[in-house]
Formats: C-alpha cells, structure tokens, sequence
C-alpha cells in the first residue's frame, strides 16, 4: 500500500447548520442551510464546499497532465465552475449531481476536449466520484 501524499482532518459540528474547521485552523466557518432547503442560507454549506474543491482539483490536473507537454497550460490558463446539486434518487435518499465548466486558454477545442479527457482520469475527484455520480464535462478554449 503506498503512503498518502497528503491528508488533512476537518472536523464538524452541528450537521449542515453547525461549522467545520480543520486541524490546521485554516479552514474555520460556519454552515447553513440553503433558502432552497429551508435555511437561512446566510453561511456556505457542504455542496458549495465540495463544488470549490472539484474545481480547484481539477483546474490543477489539467495543469498536471500538461506540464511536460510542449503546450503547457500555466496557473492562469484554466478556468474551472462547478455546479453541484442535490437530488433526491430512487430509493428516497439523495444524490449529488455536478457539472464541470472547464475554460482552457491557449490551445484549439480538440485539444482542449483532449486534455479535459485525461484530466478527468488523474483528477482525485473525478476518480472518487466515478461509478457514483454522473459528471457532465462542457469546455471551451479563450
């Protein structure tokens, strides 16, 4: 088994309308409810949490999968929105849904489709999401 290269622990308090905070401390908010879930929504909650952390993981696995390519794609030259959602599925629970808006600078639209591919391969995210929801990928080239 190989060694993490990195892990972190957050712990939370009081479900989506308590807080959470990381063992660092670099992480300390509080949470709450969406108005569409009845809260307050006047805190993040855990769907914009995980939606900020796909989109930042990914925009580096684009990075990553170019670095020894003739066309890097540089810290400045991805854009990545993620839209999460949450549904319910058919056995009364919940489900997650996410769409990834990738913009790549530099490169034509198959060869940004390209790597959006293999991005979505190296990408910790995707691989932890793959098989359990359905991530809808669009890109585009600036």
């Amino acid at each position: 088994m190989m060694s993490a290269l990195y892990t972190t622990k957050v712990h939370a308090v009081g479900g989506r309308a308590g807080s959470v905070r990381s063992e660092d401390g670099l992480l300390d908010l509080p949470l709450a409810l969406p108005p569409s879930l009845g809260g307050k929504g006047d805190a993040t909650n855990p769907e914009q949490l995980f939606a900020a952390g796909y989109a930042a993981c990914f925009g580096n696995a684009v990075i990553h999968i170019t670095r020894n390519r003739e066309k890097k794609i540089g810290d400045d030259g991805v854009e990545v929105t993620a839209t999460v959602g949450m549904e319910p599925n058919a056995g009364g629970a919940f489900a997650l849904t996410v769409a990834l808006d990738v913009t790549i600078a530099g490169v034509d639209q198959e060869a940004a489709e390209a790597i959006v591919e293999e991005a979505h391969k190296v990408c910790p995210y995707s691989n932890a999401t793959r098989g359990n929801i359905d991530v809808a990928l669009s890109v585009k080239t600036r």
